[in-house]
């Protein structure tokens, strides 16, 4: 058997989409021009046409895709963002890093995503000037739901994309359903760069025209500034070349990733003190394979000691992180406590074996037998 390196194992690319990759980098350096380029007008263009929206501005990473999203709709100084604490901070960074307040609410039992009804409530008690919705572990959050309540109080709907990349509802892709949509491209993503790189995808003009500014100082052209709070961010030639090999095999590489977690619950189907979450096969893309157990630091443990490669996303809420804890005393989200204390990472990528799958599967099983 094959030995299992990593939660996503990246030397593992296909030999000919590399060499592709490897000819796209040499000329773009003959070309000699790496920022903003023809590469990147040409991702931008095919991102979002596969994203079913109108523009795509790509940026330098995931998190400003965020930042510059809250400034696009005005969701700084003071604006109160609601968000989930279960998705490793990224969001409350960006909330943070431009001045706003985040707002925290409790996410679905089953899905582990947004949780409409505890967003609902704190619509009804709270002024509330936003909402990011995070599509997690490469499900989809009940975004339409989540989008029908925000635009009936006339709220905007920022899509965090970065763990969904292919993600589809109804004929309808991640990124899609709000107002806008911002991906990452880290290199372990489902559509993963060679280093760091973030996009922001949406179908409204003004926007748009705002995001093109914000990621490059202001320019309404070469040196004019006409928009404050806005910076260099910036998706390379290089980049934007590879993303543009690599998104022709994006739904075929999401498709060996649902037959991953797919396998792994079917043949743990009787497995007691493990569970995983539910999924919906026509909008999930397996971008982790996660379990859920109570004694989940025991079965890491185990996991590798049998050398499978374990990770924890995310074990603390982010309102119990050091930073916050003293601005965030009174909360309490009990599924999201919960679920931050029995959540386990598991090895999903498209290259792994069939013996791999099957191995994984057979420890987990084993952890089961020897935990009753």
């Amino acid at each position: 058997m094959n030995t299992i390196n990593a939660i996503n194992d990246l030397k593992r690319l296909d030999p000919e989409i590399l060499t592709q990759i490897k000819e796209k980098v040499s000329l773009i350096i003959e070309s000699g021009w790496y920022v903003l380029g023809t590469e990147v007008k040409s991702f931008e263009e095919k991102f979002a046409q596969y994203c079913g929206t109108s523009h795509c501005v790509s940026v330098a990473n995931g998190t400003e895709a965020l930042e510059l999203g809250l400034k696009a709709l005005s969701l700084m100084k003071g604006k109160r963002v609601v968000t989930v604490a279960n998705a490793g901070m990224y969001s409350t960074l960006a909330i943070l890093a431009v001045g706003g307040i985040p707002l925290y609410v409790d996410i679905d039992e089953t899905s582990l995503t947004m949780s409409v009804e505890s967003l609902r409530s704190t619509l009804d008690k709270e002024k509330v000037d936003g909402i990011i919705v995070t599509h997690l572990y490469g499900q989809l959050a009940d975004v339409k739901k989540i989008c029908d309540l925000a635009r009936s109080k006339n709220i905007p709907v920022i899509e965090d994309c970065a763990q969904s990349h292919g993600a589809k509802l109804d004929g309808k892709m991640a990124g899609s359903f709000g107002d806008l949509g911002c991906f990452s491209f880290y290199p372990t993503k489902n559509l993963g760069a060679l280093g760091d790189g973030g996009a922001l995808v949406t179908s409204t003009p003004a926007i748009f025209e705002d995001l093109k500014k914000l990621r490059m100082y202001g320019w309404e052209k070469k040196y004019y500034v006409v928009k404050p709070d806005c910076r260099n961010s910036r998706l390379d030639e290089m980049q934007a070349g590879i993303l543009g090999i690599k998104l022709d095999h994006l739904d075929e590489w999401n498709s060996k990733r649902r037959h991953v977690v797919s396998q792994v619950k079917e043949l743990c189907r009787d497995v007691k003190s493990i569970r995983f979450p539910t999924v919906h096969e026509t909008t999930y893309v397996g971008h982790l394979l996660i379990v859920r157990c109570a004694k989940r630091d025991q079965l890491k443990s185990f996991l590798e000691a049998k050398h499978i490669p374990t990770d924890i996303h995310y074990p603390i809420p982010d309102y119990h992180q050091q930073t916050l804890r003293s601005t965030y005393q009174g909360i309490s989200l009990p599924v999201t406590e919960k679920v931050c204390g029995e959540i386990l990472t598991l090895p999903c990528f498209p290259e792994l074996t069939g013996a791999e799958i099957e191995y994984i599967a057979q420890c987990l099983i084993e952890f089961d037998k020897c935990s009753l």
